[in-house]
């Protein structure tokens, strides 16, 4: 029993894949999940549920099936890892990640209606399978990757966001001081210009409210073009980020490790070189 709890956990371990064995299960989970988000979109296509609700019924009990057997397995086999060694406290600390608690929405959804819920109600919880799209990033190498790109880039990103808070209440400010004498029922406040500041801000431009008088239309055009500018930004920083993970990867590939010392070839050779100086 302990072999197979090992490999189960293996098998389940989001950290990395060994073998073909894991690496079958992840796209196996992956085309899975994505099956079932095809499903709740197509479902919102009245004619075409009904013409096929069989067998959108047939491939919910199977998903859901897969994923409460994946749920279990994941909860009991977890106290192989060494942060959830204690078989109750560490189980319960796994289920509070949050990667396991999208797990468990992915198909607690579908139990709850058996108590006998409205079922206007269950219409509702029905839309909460979407959450299965996020597994995706428990499978997903690449997905993975974008996490730990954020995850070193999270401080230049928050400066970026600030900023755009900033520039977004600057914005609002300044329309609503020139365009609440031309328009006082659209700019009756600072919170009420927030609408137009976000508008113009991502230039986006519904045309519902904007401004009529010249200096508003000035400051109008100048926030429209530094929005431009600042949503540039973050790309920029996700992209360098890019390049710096993927210049990483690379330098770890061409890195050879010392069987007797664990360290890498060229830091043992360079204090080789160290000592002979000395």
């Amino acid at each position: 029993m302990p072999r197979i709890k090992k490999k189960i956990f293996d098998i389940l371990d989001d950290t990395r894949i060994d073998n073909d064995i894991e690496r079958y299960f992840n796209i196996f989970m992956m085309i899975l999940i994505s099956i079932n988000v095809l499903a709740v979109i197509m479902e919102t296509e009245e004619a075409f549920f009904q013409k096929y609700q069989p067998i959108f019924y047939v491939l919910e009990v199977v998903s859901i099936a897969i994923f409460t057997i994946e749920y279990i397995l994941r909860i009991w086999s977890c106290t192989e890892d060494p942060k959830y060694r204690s078989p109750i406290l560490g189980r319960i600390q796994y289920a509070l990640k949050p990667m396991a608690i999208i797990d468990l929405i992915a198909f607690l959804p579908f139990y709850l209606p058996l108590g006998g819920l409205d079922l206007r109600f269950v219409r509702i919880i029905r839309l909460f399978r979407i959450f299965r799209l996020f597994k995706m990033g428990r499978y997903a190498q690449s997905l993975n990757k974008l996490v730990r790109v954020i995850k070193a880039k999270k401080e230049e990103l928050l400066v970026t966001l600030f900023s755009g808070c900033i520039l977004l209440v600057i914005a609002s400010s300044l329309v609503y001081l020139v365009e609440r004498d031309a328009q006082p029922e659209v700019f009756s406040s600072i919170p009420a210009s927030l609408w137009r500041g976000v508008v113009t801000l991502t230039t986006v431009g519904y045309g519902d409210i904007y401004p009529k008088t010249v200096i508003g239309k000035v400051i109008s055009g100048a926030i429209a073009v530094l929005g431009i500018g600042l949503f540039a930004m973050p790309a920029g920083i996700i992209a360098s980020g890019f390049a710096a993970e993927l210049q990483s990867e690379k330098e770890n590939k061409n890195v050879v490790i010392c069987p007797h010392c664990g360290k890498a070839i060229g830091e043992v050779g360079a204090e080789d070189e160290k000592d002979q100086m000395d």
